[in-house]
């Protein structure tokens, strides 16, 4: 039994790979009860092998049901999950929904109060509809590649899926915005979000420079473009981050780094002289943090009230003591894999907490069980195995 916030919800998760997995991840960490339809072979390879770290990590805290959607009794199967069902998620390229039968409009006459989710590449209508969806590309078209890296270095993309992430976190949010509408309207409604969209709502100042101020960002490296300055220094045994935006924070950065001449400096004075003069604010920086570890610094500035933090590889992360008071990552037991740690969610609620409640099932575990909850008798799962329907 599903215990949380969200436990009163039946989720069906149509979803494969990475976007949509993520949307439904954060409804079933919050107590959705999510039914995961796979296909009758399973899912694996779609976000990785069933096993390894990406599928184990996506897909806990659910159910799996294997059904073969283009057999007319897998159709009827989903149909009558749909009529106890408060929310379906998708991510099939557009069309391959209404081919199957399995599209909103064709849903909601099996219940009207359904909250319809889908998750593309580039929008449900436009011209690039029917364009396959990959995150690589959304990182490209949507501006985010053109902004990282070093200064002349060419496009380079983030080290995450970030389109992915954000449309299905997008999508999770806007699922949650549909349930609060239905409880005054009665109704569900239609869902959506795209890798594109969610990309370039990602960008944030950097788009609105562009739309607001008529400026094109361009790749800054490690340096912050606006804040200054604000990036990666070397210090005697390995590198910091220092954030020193704003003229109080920069004047406490100076007095840290004993270096209160560069407060004073003509060429550093002002926000708009570190702008102009940023390579060389940097190079005067790092001089000073080359003579002090990592650690001494982290202390001095963060002390002066200069925000100031290590740049981990991930092992570090996960051993550095906030990150472990913080809980983000939790064990649950896996029968096959044995104790295994995913990573958790970034919010929490004072009464109402998040859990891992259960590892990623195995492809169809939970089939029987589904089926024996809409009614279906032993024989009848049986003859449906048989006619490989499950």
């Amino acid at each position: 039994m599903s215990t949380g916030p969200l436990a009163r919800f039946k989720v069906i998760d149509l979803t494969r790979v990475r976007a949509g997995p993520t949307a439904v991840r954060q409804l079933a960490d919050w107590g959705a009860d999510v039914i995961k339809i796979e296909a009758p072979e399973g899912d694996s390879g779609l976000g990785g092998e069933r096993h390894g770290p990406d599928f184990q990590n996506l897909h806990r805290n659910k159910r799996s049901l294997t059904l073969n959607l283009k057999a007319p009794e897998g159709l009827a199967i989903l149909k009558k999950l749909v009529e106890q069902a408060d929310v379906i998620v998708e991510n099939y390229r557009p069309d391959v929904k209404f081919r199957l039968g399995v599209d909103y409009e064709s849903l909601k006459v099996v219940n009207k109060r359904l909250v319809y989710a889908s998750i593309s590449g580039f929008g449900q209508d436009g011209p690039y509809r029917e364009r396959p969806g990959f995150d690589q590309i959304a990182q490209g078209m949507g501006g985010l590649m053109s902004i990282t890296g070093l200064p002349g270095q060419g496009p380079v993309r983030v080290g995450i899926p970030v389109a992915d992430l954000t449309a299905g976190i997008f999508a999770a949010m806007g699922i949650l915005v549909a349930l609060l509408e239905r409880e005054e309207s009665g109704e569900g409604q239609w869902v959506q979000s795209s890798l594109l969209g969610a990309q370039i709502a990602m960008l944030d100042f950097q788009a609105a420079r562009w739309t607001i101020a008529k400026e094109v960002p361009e790749q800054a490296g490690n340096n912050h473009p606006t804040s200054i300055p604000t990036g990666v220094f070397q210090t005697a045994d390995g590198y910091i981050n220092i954030a020193a935006a704003g003229n109080d924070i920069y004047r406490r950065c100076c007095k840290a780094l004993d270096a209160m001449h560069l407060a004073t400096d003509p060429l550093f004075a002002t926000a708009k002289a570190r702008s102009d003069n940023r390579d060389a604010l940097n190079a005067a920086i790092e001089a000073i943090t080359v003579h002090k570890t990592s650690a001494q610094w982290i202390d001095l500035l963060n002390e002066a009230g200069v925000p100031s933090g290590p740049i981990y590889k991930m092992n570090e992360v996960f051993d550095d003591p906030q990150v472990k008071h913080l809980g983000i990552a939790r064990k649950i037991a896996h029968k096959t894999l044995g104790d295994v740690e995913v990573i958790g969610q970034a919010i929490e609620l004072s009464r109402t907490p998040w859990s891992i409640r259960s590892p990623t099932p195995e492809a169809g575990e939970h089939t029987d069980a589904v089926l024996g909850e809409l009614g279906f008798g032993a024989e009848e799962i049986a003859a449906l195995r048989a006619k490989k329907v499950v």
